[in-house]
């Protein structure tokens, strides 16, 4: 589909995010979803008055298992195979990382998990993306620093520092991250006035 469109940005295939959404979902559902070999995020939509569009994710522990043995066959139908679902861990990212940046993520990401039970973090294969229903901040690692996306439309986030880079002027720069926004840390001066803008974003898509 993305060829036939064709879609001009960089699609990272390694990882496809599944997304069901339906009304209800039944026990057979549900355990379907949870013995799978790849990751499947389940949401419930519900259609109020005023035709008012309301969804949320399914409520339930997802079993994680390794996709490292689930394989496909080439289209010449040789023995060489490939992965349906790349998986990646937290650690991953921060492998080779410099022990200053690893201690500011740390300190960041507690700060955003306290923001809300509810939060998922999920570490894909070039960010690792903190949400509720959709992503509200993706975190990039590199040696010394990081790069934060904030899902926030350009001219919604509230920046008196000028800390946040807006990606759509002059025009939408290209990155793996959701949202208009980047803001990078590099030092632990900056973490409470990063953060902040975080829970902006966290607010608009709670």
């Amino acid at each position: 589909m993305c060829q036939n469109k064709k879609v001009d940005i960089e699609v990272d295939w390694d990882s496809p995010r599944v997304i069901c959404i339906a009304e209800s979902y039944n026990k057979f559902d549900l355990d379907t979803a949870d013995i799978l070999p790849i990751n499947v995020e389940l949401l419930r939509y519900r259609i109020y008055d005023e035709n008012i569009l309301y969804v949320e994710p399914e409520n339930y522990q997802k079993v994680r298992i390794s996709t490292s043995g689930i394989v496909r066959k080439s289209k010449l139908g040789k023995e060489k195979v490939e992965r349906l679902q790349q998986t990646c861990s937290v650690n991953d990212h921060l492998n080779g990382i410099s022990k200053e940046t690893i201690a500011l993520f740390k300190t960041l990401r507690e700060k955003i998990l306290a923001l809300d039970e509810a939060i998922v973090e999920e570490a894909k294969a070039k960010y690792i993306a903190y949400k509720l229903a959709t992503n509200f901040v993706d975190v990039v690692v590199k040696q010394y620093g990081l790069k934060i996306f904030l899902n926030v439309k350009s001219g919604k986030l509230n920046d008196p520092q000028k800390l946040a880079r807006d990606l759509t002027k002059p025009k939408m720069i290209g990155h793996w991250g959701n949202g208009d926004y980047e803001v990078k840390l590099e030092k632990s001066d900056d973490l409470d006035a990063v953060f902040e803008l975080v829970k902006q974003s966290y607010d608009l898509n709670k």
